[in-house]
C-alpha cells in the first residue's frame, strides 16, 4: 500500500464522517454504560458476567442493547 492509496481512502471516508462519528460516540457510550452496570451489579437474568462482557464488547451496538433489554436483572437496579 502506498501513500497515494491512503489519501484516496481518506478522501472517500471524509464525506461520511458526520454520520460515522455520532454513531461511534453512541456505540462507545452504550458499551461503557453496559459494562459499568454489568460489573457493578453482577446479577443477570441469563448467563454470567464473563458472557455478558464478551457480548457487550464483541457484538458492537447490538451487544449493549441486548444486555439492557434481556441481560440485566430488574431487581438489581432497585438497589441504586
Amino acid at each position: 500500500m502506498n501513500i497515494s492509496t491512503d489519501f484516496s481512502t481518506l478522501e472517500v471516508i471524509i464525506p461520511y464522517l458526520p454520520l460515522i462519528l455520532p454513531l461511534a460516540i453512541i456505540q462507545f457510550g452504550l458499551m461503557m454504560a453496559a459494562l459499568l452496570h454489568a460489573v457493578k451489579h453482577q446479577r443477570f437474568k441469563y448467563g454470567n458476567l464473563i458472557i455478558w462482557v464478551i457480548i457487550i464488547v464483541m457484538v458492537s451496538l447490538i451487544g449493549p442493547v441486548l444486555y439492557f433489554v434481556i441481560g440485566r436483572d430488574d431487581e438489581a437496579g432497585e438497589d441504586d
